[in-house]
């Protein structure tokens, strides 16, 4: 009786829930996770995987980097090379870079370090612009319920609203795209997103084409309960670049080992 109960009751408990409002609400609250990301130093693992036209692998080349920050703006340092610890003179070049990057950032004036850190907010603001026209460019749709990072969310599909005109460059992409959200049911913060596109996409005029049918997933993880910060973005698709050259591969993309430190620190030793 107690699981017939919860069955019948699913559905009007979905009934009852607004989807584009707890996706307004989940895009209200991520503004806050840009501040604190202030407060984490992490690793970051990117893998770029090559396909052939019939989809198999031809090759692979991966990059991980300590992310630190270093007087107001992260400093991404390479640690390993295809997973391998870096050879004497990648280490040396590695050292090195550091070295004058550091030394640089010492040697700026009050104005340079305010437009240093100016340039890294607006580029924070540009890659969350897209999800904050979100909740007007999409119809949305609850199609249901899911555990997912030790939560319960909310699914929630996505389809590009007719006539809607984007509001910028940046989210241009919007009537050609559909998506799948996973809200998290407790704290309203978005755990998963995927995108898969429509149609062709044009980036920067025609110098960037990407074919119908390429796919994106991005996943937050929740850190020291607190704040949601990236875990995982997966893409794959075939691109055309000037209308010439076709790639064809596959993006994966990892951030662990989140460690918090004091925001006015000036760079922190891993």
């Amino acid at each position: 009786m107690r699981l017939l109960t919860l069955l019948i009751s699913i559905p009007a408990f979905l009934a009852s829930q607004d989807p584009r409002e707890i996706v307004r609400r989940s895009v209200e609250l991520d503004k806050r996770n840009t501040e604190i990301t202030r407060n984490y130093t992490y690793l970051q693992r990117q893998e770029l995987r090559q396909l052939d036209s019939s989809g198999k692998l031809k090759d692979t080349d991966a990059h991980t980097w300590d992310v630190m920050w270093l007087d107001g703006s992260p400093y991404h340092r390479m640690v390993l090379h295809n997973d391998q610890p870096l050879t004497a003179r990648e280490q040396k070049q590695e050292d090195e870079k550091l070295r004058k990057s550091t030394e640089a950032r010492r040697k700026e004036s009050a104005a340079e370090r305010e437009r240093r850190l100016a340039e890294w907010d607006r580029r924070q603001q540009r890659q969350r612009e897209p999800l904050r026209e979100l909740p007007d460019a999409f119809d949305f749709k609850l199609v249901g319920q899911e555990p997912l990072n030790g939560g319960q969310t909310y699914v929630i599909d996505a389809t590009p609203k007719p006539g809607y005109k984007p509001r910028s460059s940046a989210t241009s992409y919007f009537p050609k795209v559909k998506g799948r959200l996973w809200i998290d049911q407790h704290d309203y913060q978005w755990v998963k997103l995927e995108m898969e596109t429509l149609d062709t996409i044009t980036f920067g005029g025609f110098l960037l084409r990407m074919a119908k049918g390429g796919r994106l997933s991005i996943e937050q993880a929740r850190i020291n309960d607190e704040v949601w910060l990236p875990k995982r973005i997966y893409g794959k698709g075939s691109a055309r670049i000037a209308l010439i050259k076709v790639l064809r591969g596959e993006i994966v993309m990892t951030f662990s080992d989140y460690k918090k430190f004091q925001a006015d620190s000036r760079m922190v030793e891993r």
